[in-house]
């Protein structure tokens, strides 16, 4: 047995080995085939890869909470067409290389269905990165002091879907629409976003500070992209007066 261990260490069947005494145990008792226990042993270690690769691609993502769609009223926002939504959940976005863009008020659950669909495209086997607007704006300037612009703007570029939330709640500093713009450009129909928003779409030059770059990167957005205008109260005020 210790040998035998040794090489599904070696062959990194980590699945394998977790659960083979159980399973010969259970051979044993069930008096089951040859083949119906090596299959059994096939889909214990088909089981450990996937949740393996789940865990190492959620940890990528920098998520800042877990959310998911069972958990959000669509009642208390009726702007938000469940059905628009509950297609997006099946990921066909990712795969067509489309957007989605929520624009509302804060508290009203931008982030909330941003985040839940992120996390269904995570267990459909998508790369996800999740990111404010301001940070991520800020590690590709840093990123130039030490000439790793370009490693890290590809950090952006690799996920199959990237969330970008908050734009808008902050004017951009001035270096900031190129930025934008670079990783919206080389994203566009290569790599699908998801991003939030608190500005319609005509006062997002005032946010980039550059009326050109602003219609470039709206150009590249908005074609392919699902639009949803939350036009609802705040979640968050409703708590509050809840609470009172």
């Amino acid at each position: 047995m210790n040998t035998l261990k040794k090489r599904l260490r070696d062959f990194k069947l980590a699945g394998i080995l977790s659960g083979l005494e159980q399973r010969l145990n259970y051979a044993q008792k069930q008096s089951i085939g040859h083949l119906e226990f090596l299959e059994l042993l096939c889909e214990d270690e088909e089981n450990s890869r996937r949740q393996n690769s789940y865990n190492k691609r959620y940890a990528k993502s920098k998520f800042p909470a877990h959310k998911n769609l069972e958990t959000f009223d669509f009642s208390f926002q009726p702007s938000i067409d469940q059905r628009l939504v509950n297609d997006a959940a099946t990921c066909f976005f990712i795969e067509n290389k489309k957007n989605i863009i929520f624009i509302g008020q804060p508290g009203t659950g931008k982030t909330h269905l941003s985040i839940a669909l992120g996390m269904i495209a995570l267990s459909k086997n998508f790369k996800v990165l999740f990111s404010s607007v301001g940070e991520m704006l800020t590690q590709l300037n840093m990123s130039k002091a030490d000439n790793s612009y370009y490693k890290k703007l590809q950090y952006y570029l690799e996920p199959h879907l990237l969330i970008l939330d908050e734009l808008g709640f902050k004017k951009l500093p001035a270096f900031a629409a190129d930025d934008f713009f670079e990783v919206i450009s080389k994203r566009y129909e290569k790599g699908s976003c998801i991003i939030t928003t608190n500005k319609p779409f005509e006062q997002w030059h005032e946010i980039l500070g550059d009326h050109i770059l602003a219609s470039a990167i709206l150009d590249r957005i908005v074609h392919h992209s699902m639009i949803f205008k939350v036009t609802g109260p705040s979640y968050r005020a409703k708590n509050i007066e809840d609470n009172k």
